[in-house]
């Protein structure tokens, strides 16, 4: 959550020059798959998008504060299931159409958020709101 740490919402929808998306854009991205792993995890079998653009808000920016905050809010308490879902066992299938572990499924997920956390911080470089202010 530090990638976000002191970024404005303002400031959530900029996207700078050749890059496709915004850290709104991404946020939303990787809160879309982290619900869908989380079900998984809970035993649901979600519905995979037909195209991966289907992952992707057409929102390039959040509307107001209380929307940036509430989807920040949002995104931390998916991650909290996760570190919960880490504390079981990581052996148990719970894709069993790919026969996927429970570690399985949070590698990816933990894989997914690594990749999309640095594509932020590089774009906060890139609009002048990096470093975050506890650094």
């Amino acid at each position: 959550m530090e990638v976000f740490e002191g970024l404005l919402w303002e400031k959530a929808g900029g996207k700078p020059a050749n890059c496709p998306y915004s850290v709104w854009q991404l946020l939303n991205h990787m809160i879309f798959w982290q619900d869908f792993y989380l079900a998984y995890l809970k035993g649901k079998v979600p519905k995979h998008p037909e195209h991966d653009e289907d992952s992707w808000p057409d929102e390039i920016a959040p509307s107001n504060e209380a929307e940036w905050s509430d989807t920040l809010l949002l995104f931390s308490k998916g991650l909290k299931e996760a570190e919960n879902e880490a504390k079981k066992d990581l052996t148990e299938l719970k894709d069993l159409g790919l026969e996927r572990t429970r570690g399985d499924l949070l590698t990816t997920l933990m894989a997914h958020n690594s990749y999309h956390t640095g594509q932020i911080a590089l774009i906060r470089q890139l609009i002048g709101e990096w470093p975050p202010p506890s650094w």
